[in-house]
């Protein structure tokens, strides 16, 4: 990075430090300097206090600086533990707010970014370097350790700017010591250069090590995984594949320790000569006479401690400057782009419900793919219909809901609503007029009321309803609780388990609440057993009412219920008509997959 770039990077970081977590600094600030000024008035003091002993001061001034002294520290002590819990809670805040800001910018993403593996990487690395210690978390510690360093800087030449500025101290002394701050600094940089890049390169080595550790040891804590570890017994082959990563971590860190040792001993070596030549020079001072008993224990404490600070402060813009590539990662999460066009356009209310939907020579390529998972794809139809979209596997048919719902625009072509590209139409409010069931829906461990609602609050006599249309009325009259059950046992321990075909009726219930134009069912049976199934599909008309359905499955007999059948080959529409016109095609791809599944059923 140039320089250019290392200070546009820098007030980027500020900014949003300041903007994110305001409380945090101002109490970091308040109790950082209050912090480190705190020794220095005691060591004031102390010399104040010697030097009236030693030169026969009278008592009224004696006690006055005694006054002085435990009043300050008093003072100074009780802003210290004014700000320490406040720190405490705002430090606390930070960590919440900071993952607040991840869940948000996953959520503000296009879809197509959740789905993208690079993303995901990316994420999941920076995720790991905030943990770490780095990105912001590093700017954070920069700060605190620039705003008690500079607290100490100025206390220290307050305090010691008389031993500078002193007839009795010769100069060959001042310019020495200066020489060997200076020397001191030099030494600092190129350590903190090389011991820095050390670290960089066991964080970098080590982060893909580190993400697959935390992937096993979530198979391992996470107990949905429990029965098939158990009866498989995989639970041994998770272990070894964690100790086996542990172990590469252990010994890449032991050899980063040594290593860093290494880099960082010139600087101890300069440090320790500089602080032994500061006490020789005081202490020679203090022999020729050119300074007081109580001069001398302040100037130890401000010398050492300025030659302490000034290398601090090196250090930590040196340190600062080598997470700029940290924080240029965390950034380039942030800045991932949403390119789904947001229109403005009101999707139009039409009380005669003649809406009608067009796929016009659309075809479809995934994020960082070269093969088309939609080609040409032709279709129209009109709301209030009853479409089934069947074929095989990898076909297009989920790809055909995704591109319909917008969770992904099309690479080329357009669908329309009622004649408009859906692209115009306000996005949040498109999305309303959608109720799915995909075939990867997933529940959460809130109450069933609220998995339903899809909200915290909710209208339990309409959640029992659809629940009850759902074909899951039987389960629900048998629930303590009612709506209020808790799934799952992560927040609850009464929380209650639910099968596979249980969830899928739970899901349609889900579809069912929200009541929108649209309900798409992507093999809404596929868990059910026959018979929920054939209760399902007999009250299919009942539960869609006049809204559109479309309904995807692999099981053909679901389709004599819809009005339109596709029928999908891949990525292309290949036949479009009626369950009885298709299936008197005898070459047709529906009447063979109809006969495929036929005879399974046939006594």
């Amino acid at each position: 990075m140039t320089f250019k770039e290392h200070i546009k990077t820098e007030r980027r970081a500020l900014k949003e430090l300041w903007r994110e977590h305001r409380t945090y600094v101002v109490y970091m600030s308040l109790f950082f300097v209050f912090q480190a000024a705190y020794p220095y008035i005691p060591t004031y003091f102390s010399a104040e206090i010697i030097n009236n002993l030693y030169d026969g001061a009278p008592l009224s001034t004696i006690i006055t600086n005694v006054i002085l002294a435990v009043g300050l520290t008093f003072i100074c002590h009780g802003i210290v533990r004014f700000a320490q819990p406040r720190l405490s809670i705002a430090h606390s805040n930070t960590f919440k707010k900071e993952d607040w800001l991840f869940s948000k910018k996953a959520m503000e993403m296009e879809y197509g970014s959740i789905e993208d593996a690079d993303v995901a990487l990316l994420r999941s690395r920076v995720r790991q370097e905030s943990r770490s210690g780095f990105n912001l978390w590093n700017l954070l510690k920069t700060v605190r350790n620039n705003v008690s360093n500079i607290t100490k800087i100025i206390c220290s030449l307050a305090l010691s700017i008389s031993f500078f500025i002193s007839s009795g101290v010769p100069l060959f002394g001042k310019l020495g010591l200066v020489g060997l701050l200076v020397v001191s600094i030099a030494v600092d940089v190129f350590c903190t250069a090389k011991s820095q890049a050390i670290t960089n390169r066991f964080w970098d080595e080590s982060s893909t090590l580190n993400m697959m550790c935390d992937k096993y040891e979530e198979l391992v804590s996470e107990y949905s995984y429990s029965k098939d570890t158990r009866l498989y017994s995989m639970e041994g082959g998770i272990l070894s594949r964690i100790k086996e990563i542990d172990d590469i971590e252990n010994k890449k860190g032991l050899k980063n320790s040594f290593r860093w040792m290494i880099a960082n001993f010139p600087r101890v070596i300069v440090a320790d000569i500089l602080k032994f030549c500061a006490y020789l020079l005081l202490i020679w001072c203090s022999i020729q006479g050119a300074m007081s008993v109580g001069d001398i224990t302040k100037y130890v404490v401000c010398i050492v401690g300025l030659i302490g600070a000034v290398s601090q402060i090196v250090r930590n813009v040196q340190l600062d400057f080598l997470n700029h590539a940290y924080l240029e990662r965390y950034f380039s999460y942030f800045d991932i782009p949403n390119n789904m066009y947001q229109g403005s356009l009101t999707v139009e209310k039409r009380m005669d419900n003649e809406y009608y939907v067009e796929f016009r020579n659309v075809s479809f390529k995934y994020p960082n793919t070269d093969t088309y998972a939609l080609k040409n794809v032709n279709v129209k139809f009109k709301i209030g219909e009853k479409l089934a979209v069947v074929g095989m596997n990898g076909s297009g048919k989920t790809t055909f809901i995704k591109l319909l719902c917008r969770l992904y625009d099309p690479t080329e072509g357009e669908i329309l609503l009622n004649g408009v590209n859906i692209k115009k139409y306000d996005y949040d409010e498109y999305m309303q007029i959608f109720s799915v069931v995909f075939q990867d829906f997933k529940l959460f461990a809130f109450t069933l009321g609220q998995n339903v609602a899809c909200a915290p609050t909710y209208d339990a006599k309409r959640v029992e309803e659809c629940l009850k249309n759902a074909g899951f009325e039987d389960r629900y009259m048998s629930l303590p609780d009612g709506a209020e059950t808790y799934l799952y046992k992560h927040f609850d321990k009464s929380g209650i388990e639910i099968s596979g075909g249980e969830a899928q009726k739970i899901a349609l219930a889900r579809a069912l609440y929200k009541d929108s134009p649209f309900i798409i069912l992507d093999e809404p049976t596929s868990a059910l057993d026959p018979v929920s199934e054939y209760e399902i599909y007999s009250s299919f008309n009942t539960i869609t009412g006049d809204k559109t359905a479309i309904y995807i499955s692999h099981r053909l007999a679901s389709c004599r219920f819809c009005d339109n059948i596709v029928v999908f080959d891949n990525g292309s529409i290949i036949q479009h008509g009626s369950h009885e016109n298709l299936l008197s095609d005898q070459n047709g791809k529906y009447h063979e997959l109809w006969n495929a599944q036929a005879q399974y059923y046939i006594k």
